[in-house]
């Protein structure tokens, strides 16, 4: 349907306002409400709907209803007394979040690689006293139900199997790196007393969750396990990685600047821009 605007020097032909798209709107809401409350209310939608949709009908077709607007030409000078674009000046000491510094990807790193071989002599240690095998404690953290067997037996728990081993070195060293970013991001939230948040409180959080779901985690893991000795490596693993984390050097999170600008996107008055950055000084 073409619609045409008759337009002069003085006057303009705009669409006429209609306040029948609200009477639709009404109805089909009370329609939904009859859903919940009873026959009446949805009668009463069904007759707003028809009335609604009759009269947004008829103010369209076969055309479009239209008002004339009478216009007064004028011209507008838009004048600045600043020819620039002001920029916002953001101290660094304006911010939203702490910490100011945290550590960097790399200090999290080391520090779950440092914790992760820590944690590796009370494991072996265990296995050494209590069954005469280093490989006893690998093959309950790789899951021996891998390898076969339903229900194993202490000896052969106790014998080295490669796939057990494999599995347990993926999943320690998998553990070890996200547990040491974590630390590398939580650490800086406790700058006065880290080892106590690493080497402390976390181990308990974290010992209290896998005592919750290893059994469905890993059964056998679950029923052969010495909770004290796994605790002790955990003590072990936060203290390590929270020492070499804390004494890694920090960066600036930059959380007082917009995300703009720490993204390194071009903001003009907030940033200068690249012309002025070129232009010599």
């Amino acid at each position: 349907m073409e619609t045409r605007h008759v337009q002069t020097e003085d006057v303009i032909q705009l669409p006429a306002p209609t306040a029948w798209p609200l009477v639709l709107a009404f109805g089909l809401t009370l329609l939904a409400a009859s859903l919940v409350t009873n026959m009446g209310v949805g009668l009463l939608g069904g007759v707003l709907i028809l009335a609604g949709c009759i009269g947004w009908f008829r103010q369209v077709l076969p055309h479009e209803h239209h008002e004339t607007i009478s216009i007064a030409a004028e011209d507008i000078t838009i004048a600045t007394a600043h020819p620039r674009v002001l920029r916002i000046e953001v101290s660094e000491s304006h911010r939203a979040r702490l910490p100011l510094e945290t550590h960097s990807v790399l200090s999290g790193v080391k520090g779950g690689i440092a914790g992760g071989i820590a944690m590796i002599i009370p494991a072996l240690l265990y296995g050494a006293l209590k069954y005469h095998s280093i490989w006893y404690a690998v093959n309950l953290l790789g899951g021996v139900g891998i390898m076969g067997e339903a229900n194993p037996t202490t000896e052969y728990i106790a014998a080295f199997h490669w796939q057990a081993v494999a599995a347990a070195s993926v999943i320690h060293v998998t553990t070890s790196l996200l547990v040491g970013l974590l630390y590398g991001a939580l650490l800086p939230m406790l700058p006065r007393r880290p080892i106590l948040l690493g080497g402390l409180i976390a181990p308990i959080l974290w010992t209290g969750l896998l005592y919750s779901v290893l059994k469905v985690v890993n059964p056998v893991l679950d029923e052969r396990i010495d909770w004290r000795w796994f605790f002790l490596s955990q003590i072990i693993f936060g203290v390590v990685a929270g020492f070499v984390v804390a004494k890694q050097s920090r960066i600036l999170v930059n959380q007082h600047l917009p995300f703009a600008m720490r993204m390194g996107i071009e903001t003009p008055g907030l940033m200068k821009s690249h012309d002025e950055e070129d232009r010599p000084k």
